[in-house]
């Protein structure tokens, strides 16, 4: 069993970064691909950001490339998204994810894919 918790999210101006962090427990998860997805209020989820296991390939949607960075840190069984040059449709709720497969990272990656689910963090970027 893996709990997820996020932090890190907050309000920042337009042009603004956010560095996101999911800790993971219970279980190591250096052995699973973790991911980021959002979701705005009356919309569905959406994938952001992806890093697979053995190699740490990362995978992004195209409305974040380039401006955000999936990493993770097995040591301390945790994963980041570095957010920069935030938008304020980048507004939403972020949560992580863990596959136990080991192998999803890219924008095809569904949530369905994934085991577990973290409770979400808020992030507000104003114009």
């Amino acid at each position: 069993q893996v709990q997820l918790v996020e932090s890190g999210g907050g309000l920042v101006q337009a042009g603004g970064s956010l560095r996101l962090s999911c800790a993971a427990s219970g279980r190591t998860v250096s052995g699973y691909a973790m991911g980021w997805f959002r979701q705005a209020p009356g919309k569905d989820r959406e994938f952001v950001a992806g890093i697979s296991r053995s190699l740490g390939r990362t995978g992004y949607a195209d409305s974040v490339k380039g401006r955000f960075t999936i990493s993770r840190d097995n040591t301390k069984n945790t994963v980041y998204l570095q957010m920069n040059s935030l938008k304020p449709e980048d507004t939403a709720v972020y949560y992580c994810a863990a596959d136990q497969s080991g192998g999803r990272y890219d924008p095809t990656v569904k949530g369905e894919d994934y085991d577990y689910w973290g409770q979400g963090t808020q992030v507000t970027v104003s114009s």
